[in-house]
């Protein structure tokens, strides 16, 4: 039976595999593996900076170590962790140079902690391989690297290192813990015998969709006495714009004091008596998205105020590794452009208040995620979504917001809740063949006229490899070379075009009709800087 397992298990390995139409260069990695301080020979593959090795490969090498077996197809591996690893004929090394297929795959875990999720790996030449990182966090064990060895460092839970006496602990698996999920247990120090003010909205719920307002309300150890309402409302159902008035929410027998109505930063008196001032809002990754800028203003008020401010962390739904677009100049700030980022910023709500708090200096804790790494969209968190505002009902449209929602004044809009882009005197099917045929990952377009106006309907195919922020320059630039877009008058008071675009530059760009290309390459340098800018803000690896 054991000798048919092997059998079956070498012939799924070997089986044609459905891929994902992304493709990397996939190289022999340069770095030697060590795992429990014994190095080995097993080799391979780097793809974008990061090593990637077979399921089967690994399980060899911590025989003994950290057993697993394998099981499985071209669709579904699972794997036991209390079993021991088979090993068979067929076994082979990375190559020097060989392209790389992104996909997913279903992995079933067995064991102490068992997991059902979808990973991305990537095929070469029928095989499928995992990020070492992705596999220390679901199998338990920790990755490190040695840089002035060139040496990927693997340590298994049962590993003592001679210099160290303690075991490391195990990365905890499973699905992302949000921060309010950490508060009433790990962090209630934070606001323990406080009385307690809350930012938040109806996305300030846990993994179960219960409201951390109400937790806090049925918690003993702490008083909350008011609740701070951003654009939208507390229930998130006013439109972009539009006043929100402060009133007395008699379910809660709280106050809900408006900051987005004559003031939008919390007052003196809307803190009178407040002892910590908690928030807790899901953002979309976007600069020009206000809960952020609501986050900013709130900080420089606890500051002023002498109040410490919390952040109960959420996720970036982009993930931490998108930056994207020129840095805002300092003349165009405003509430959709508080800070000098570009339009796609990589952080989650905590990172962003460390970097806010740079030129604030506010007494600043973030309760942070757990498990949540820079390479994981929202899809991968385990969580469900909330809708964030009227014309973000659910993630696609998060995902397409910088995607078809920057035109602001040009003419060339977007429908159906951020999933259509067009305008005017534009032809559909035109615009869509130009867009496919820049072949940008992750997406793809389909002609779409609405009466009037031509334009395509805009479809995420991977969410991982999706670049809204590029993308938004592309629909714009794209239709300007079709025809011209209308581009404002630079004066004051500025438009929105130019709050929103926070850039002269590419103002400057469209008007010359400069292609999408030439347009991202100018602002690549905007783009390094501000990665090293936020550099000492960021939490998660």
């Amino acid at each position: 039976m054991k000798k048919l397992f092997s059998i079956f298990l070498a012939f799924f390995l070997l089986l044609p595999v459905t891929v994902r139409a992304e493709r990397a260069e996939g190289i022999q990695s340069p770095q030697t593996l060590v795992v429990d301080g014994e190095v080995t020979d097993l080799k391979g593959y780097n793809i974008h900076d990061n090593n990637y090795y077979r399921l089967r490969d690994l399980a060899a090498v911590f025989a003994g170590k950290l057993d697993f077996s394998l099981d499985g197809n071209n669709r579904v591996i699972t794997v036991n962790t209390e079993e021991p690893y088979r090993s068979f004929p067929g076994d082979r090394s990375g190559g020097a140079r060989e392209r790389a297929l992104k996909k997913e795959m279903q992995l079933i875990v067995l064991g102490k902690s068992p997991q059902d999720r979808m990973q991305a790996c990537y095929n070469i030449h029928g095989f499928n391989y995992f990020r070492l990182r992705d596999m220390g966090e679901i199998l338990g064990f920790r990755v490190r690297y040695d840089k002035a060895n060139n040496r990927a460092i693997v340590e298994t839970p049962s590993y003592v290192p001679k210099n160290d006496p303690a075991p490391q602990p195990a990365p905890e698996a499973g699905r992302v813990v949000l921060g309010n999920e950490r508060l009433l247990t790990e962090y209630k120090h934070l606001i323990d015998g406080k009385r307690v003010g809350l930012i938040t909205n109806q996305t300030g719920v846990d993994a179960e969709g219960r409201p951390v307002a109400e937790k806090l309300k049925a918690y003993p150890g702490a008083q909350l006495v008011a609740l701070y309402s951003p654009e939208h409302g507390l229930d998130g159902k006013q439109k972009a714009g539009a006043y929100v008035a402060s009133y007395f929410d008699k379910n809660m027998n709280l106050p809900v004091y408006s900051l987005y109505g004559p003031t939008r930063k919390p007052s003196k008196e809307m803190l009178k008596g407040i002892d910590v001032l908690l928030y807790d809002m899901q953002d979309i990754g976007s600069r020009t998205y206000t809960y952020i800028s609501t986050l900013q203003n709130a900080m420089v008020a606890a500051k002023e105020n002498g109040i410490p401010i919390v952040v109960l962390d959420r996720p970036n739904p982009l993930g931490g590794e998108i930056v994207e677009g020129f840095l805002r100049e300092t003349r165009f700030k405003s509430f959709v452009g508080i800070d000098k980022m570009p339009m796609a910023h990589g952080m989650t709500a905590g990172e962003l208040g460390q970097f806010f708090n740079r030129e604030i200096g506010a007494d600043l804790t973030v309760v942070p995620l757990k498990n949540w790494r820079r390479d994981m969209v929202w899809q991968d968190t385990g969580l469900p979504f909330a809708q964030t505002s009227p014309n973000i009902p659910n993630l696609s449209s998060a995902f397409l917001y910088m995607a078809t929602g920057s035109g602001e004044e040009t003419g060339i809009g977007q429908d159906e809740k951020f999933h259509w882009v067009g305008g005017k005197n534009m032809n559909s099917a035109e615009y869509a063949r130009r867009l496919n045929a820049k072949n940008l990952p992750g997406v793809r377009f389909v002609a779409a006229p609405k009466g009037s106006r031509g334009g395509v309907r805009v479809e995420v195919t991977d969410p991982h490899s999706f670049n809204p922020a590029r993308t938004g320059i592309y629909t714009l630039a794209v239709a300007n070379q079709m025809r011209p877009i209308n581009v404002p008058t630079l004066k004051k008071p500025y438009s929105m075009f130019y709050l929103i675009q926070g850039s002269e530059t590419i103002a400057e760009m469209f008007r010359a009709r400069k292609s999408p290309e030439e347009i991202v390459a100018a602002y690549q340098s905007d783009v390094e800087a501000f990665r090293a800018e936020r550099a000492p803000y960021l939490l998660y690896q």
